[in-house]
């Protein structure tokens, strides 16, 4: 006779395991198709596995047979963009984000909602009308067009994270440091800055992770001359699985990457100060 302990306990375990599946079962897939060479229905596993589309995707060998490219381009053009998008976005959003979170600004709050409203909406709309005005002032396929749009996308994480960790800052430590002779300006650079690093560093990862993996606006925006690893996966990934594949692993690995470290660095105050 079983007891009501062990039907929790069993339920659990399913549950768990289930949880898995959904999460990880995906990732395996990915991994699985990446190294396999030929795999047919109705084989489970790859009849031949190899390294084969690795080698070509990071531009190690050439081979016209397995039908994939080297993506360094891509993936040179899509960190470059990102590390770009960052800098400016950070320029923007820490002045912004401490303006928003320290003065009594008319309107703030709906100010930080303004920043929410590109992500507030399905952004086909916004890009294909950016398009047209892109289009009109020659930015139209140029990276310098996917960087604006990226900073766009981006500000949201940069400003919001921002505005969030100094607010979690108490005013008491800048005014006491004001009190024994320092500046605003020193009292900024000494004080709330070095505090603020942490969430800060958290923000710049976000915005980073948001333009590396950025898709709809580069798409609008870039074709057909702007190729960076999101536009490759999508070419990719409706006639050759194993390159999309490889494609998707090497963006999943830099997020997985960051995200462990946003968990060491933002805090909780951080995350309540959003609200």
């Amino acid at each position: 006779m079983f007891t009501k302990r062990f039907w929790i306990i069993s339920g659990e375990i399913i549950l768990l395991i289930l949880v898995f599946l959904i999460i990880v079962g995906p990732m395996i897939s990915i991994f699985i198709w990446s190294v396999a060479i030929r795999w047919y229905w109705p084989n489970t596993l790859p009849q031949e596995i190899g390294l084969d589309y690795w080698l070509q995707a990071l531009g190690l060998q050439k081979s016209l047979a397995i039908g994939a490219v080297s993506i360094v381009p891509a993936f040179v053009l899509s960190i470059t963009i990102a590390v770009i998008v960052v800098a400016v976005c950070m320029a923007l959003a820490i002045p912004a984000g401490y303006a928003l979170a320290k003065y009594k600004i008319p309107f703030g709050p709906a100010i930080l909602f303004l920043f929410l409203m590109p992500n507030a909406f399905p952004q086909q709309p916004i890009f294909i009308n950016l398009l047209g005005i892109f289009t009109k002032i020659g930015l139209a396929g140029t990276v310098q067009g996917v960087i604006l749009v990226h900073i766009l996308v981006g500000l949201v994480f940069g400003v919001w994270i921002t505005s969030a960790t100094f607010k979690s800052i108490p005013v008491y430590l800048e005014e006491a440091a004001r009190s024994v002779g320092a500046g605003r300006i020193k009292a900024f650079f000494r004080i709330t800055l070095p505090l603020a690093a942490p969430g800060l560093l958290a923000s710049a990862v976000f915005v980073f992770i948001t333009s590396l993996d950025e898709f709809t606006g580069t798409f609008f925006i870039g074709l057909p001359f702007i190729n960076t690893l999101p536009m490759a996966l999508y070419s990719s990934s409706g006639y050759n699985m194993q390159f999309a594949s490889v494609i998707a692993i090497i963006l999943l690995i830099p997020s997985l990457g960051f995200m462990i470290l946003i968990q060491k660095v933002l805090r909780a105050e951080y995350v309540g100060g959003m609200g």
